[in-house]
């Protein structure tokens, strides 16, 4: 009976050397550096990666305590990788989320991956310790940060000598207008200083939000309306002016043909629809609709716009600008006469 409690006993100890022997070949094999540790904390095994990694040979590391290979900074909390899994043993990654550097042999840190695995052993519960060098990445993740906030600074830079080209040419166009007698004139330098003014405030919106690939519409729109109605000398009391847009960010190269539609059509309105009227309402509004759809639209309570005009084929600079830019988003523009007068365009983003 005791021979076949020792012949059991042999071949549960056979069995753990032959899985030890295995284990040795495969972390030899593996591609990464890689320790085990025991459940004190030291190495007992690590490949020949690991040596190249750390600078160390074999003989040098096993026995020391893994901990000496982290730096000091991260050697509070988990810095004893066996104590994590005595009571609850777990796989996945050592200090998911943060930055983990690890010690050279030399003294200098270098940016790694950790990967923590449990295994039983005949030696009793053991860690896989996976090490992956990632400091040439963290290098050229750091290039590409430095390199976007570069971008981002010229991007900047850009768009706000744009936004001040345009505003000079703008005050340029109010002075001629204020040199000028005759009436029709001043009406056409006014109207072409609020165009250039209305793409300067896009470029300004751009600059001011940090954000150089869309524009807030809806911010946009007010500060516009504002600089129309000063521009027109509404009054305000007597015209209302609401504003019912959607939170929807347009990429600049939808941004100024939809800002340049808004100021013809509000323009458009200031000037005509309220005649011999006591005052009315204009509304714009811009939606989302299915898909990648936004509708725009501009529309007033006032006299309407006679039958005659068609935006299609017309004389006035204002609704072939309209009809200029509604190509240009490849988009639809559709008109409802009176009560109320309205324009809808339908693009894409």
């Amino acid at each position: 009976m005791e021979s076949c409690k020792c012949a059991v006993i042999v071949d549960n100890m056979k069995h753990f050397i032959d899985l030890d022997g295995a284990l040795r070949q495969i972390i030899e094999a593996v591609p990464n550096a890689t320790m085990v540790v025991n459940g004190t904390g030291l190495v007992v095994m690590m490949n020949s990666r690991a040596e190249q990694v750390f600078g160390y040979k074999r003989s040098e590391v096993l026995g020391l305590p893994v901990r000496q290979f982290v730096t000091e900074r991260f050697r509070g909390g988990r810095s004893d990788l066996r104590s994590a899994f005595v009571v609850t043993p777990w796989s996945g990654p050592m200090a998911a989320g943060r930055d983990l550097y690890a010690l050279h042999k030399d003294g200098h840190e270098f940016l790694v991956d950790i990967g923590l695995t449990p295994i039983e052993t005949s030696g009793g519960p053991m860690v896989v310790v996976g090490i992956v060098d990632i400091s040439a990445r963290g290098q050229e993740e750091m290039r590409i940060r430095i390199a976007l906030k570069e971008k981002d600074l010229l991007l900047g830079e850009i768009h706000h000598r744009v936004k001040n080209n345009l505003q000079i040419v703008s005050s340029l166009l109010d002075l001629q207008a204020a040199r000028v007698a005759d009436r029709a004139t001043q009406d056409l330098l006014r109207n072409s200083r609020n165009r250039v003014h209305s793409m300067a405030l896009i470029h300004q919106t751009l600059y001011e939000s940090k954000d150089f690939e869309s524009i807030d519409f809806a911010q946009f729109c007010q500060t516009l309306l504002a600089a129309l109605i000063r521009s027109y000398g509404t009054d305000p009391g007597r015209i209302a002016i609401r504003v019912d847009v959607e939170p929807v960010h347009l990429p600049i190269n939808i941004a100024v043909p939809c800002g340049l539609v808004v100021n013809e059509l509000i323009t458009n309105a200031l000037k005509h629809a309220f005649l011999n009227r006591d005052g009315g309402e204009i509304r714009i509004a811009l939606t989302r609709q299915i898909g990648n759809e936004v509708l725009l639209t501009v529309s007033d309570d006032g006299i309407g716009l006679p039958d005659q005009v068609d935006i299609a084929n017309t004389e006035t600079i204002g609704l072939q600008l309209v009809g200029l830019l509604a190509s240009q988003l490849d988009g639809e523009i559709s008109l409802h006469r009176s009560d109320p007068t309205r324009f809808s365009l339908r693009f894409q983003i």
